[in-house]
């Protein structure tokens, strides 16, 4: 008996372990029809070395991207057209940032936050989970966190997940 709980007790120490080691959403839930500041934990580099860049890909029905300045790094954005046109506040989008990139230097030894401010469209479904993909791109290798989880499956059952946010109703 004591056994088995040592046992539960020892995995549950190793996946929260694993878990820690993605990078993470600050936030894990947000209402729709409103802004969101997603903050993106770094917990560390590739191995030992130093990330280099961490690049965030937009999702669909996120509007109004505004990454925040981050000192010692550049910012670049990529923009485009959506697929179609969100209401956002007082009026219409059709295009916006799709990707915000930072390049910098983050020793291994540190951990980092780097945020972006968001609106969430009135076009999301709440109730499901909406993923950010990031690439964290170091000096000896890339971790490409872009798993987006299957329904009925969660972040831990996957090895590289997407970081994602639980969307809640329009207040």
């Amino acid at each position: 008996m004591q056994k088995s709980i040592i046992i539960a007790i020892a995995s549950t120490v190793c996946v929260a372990a694993t878990a820690q080691a993605h990078v993470t959403l600050e936030q894990k839930e947000a209402a729709i029809g409103g802004s969101y500041r997603a903050t993106f934990r770094v917990p560390h580099g590739c191995g030992d070395s130093p990330t280099l860049k961490i690049r965030v890909r937009i999702p669909d029905g996120v509007v109004g991207v505004k990454p925040m300045p981050k000192a010692g790094w550049k910012i670049d954005l990529v923009k485009g057209s959506y697929a179609k046109s969100y209401a956002m506040y007082h009026s219409d989008v059709s295009e916006g940032v799709k990707e915000v990139s930072w390049s910098g230097s983050l020793p291994n030894d540190y951990y980092e936050e780097f945020v972006v401010s968001v609106y969430l469209t009135d076009d999301l479904p709440p109730g499901r989970m909406l993923y950010f993909p990031v690439v964290q791109e170091c000096e000896g290798g890339t971790q490409r966190w872009i798993e987006i989880p299957a329904e009925g499956k969660s972040a831990a059952d996957y090895k590289e997940p997407a970081p994602g946010v639980k969307l809640l109703p329009k207040p």
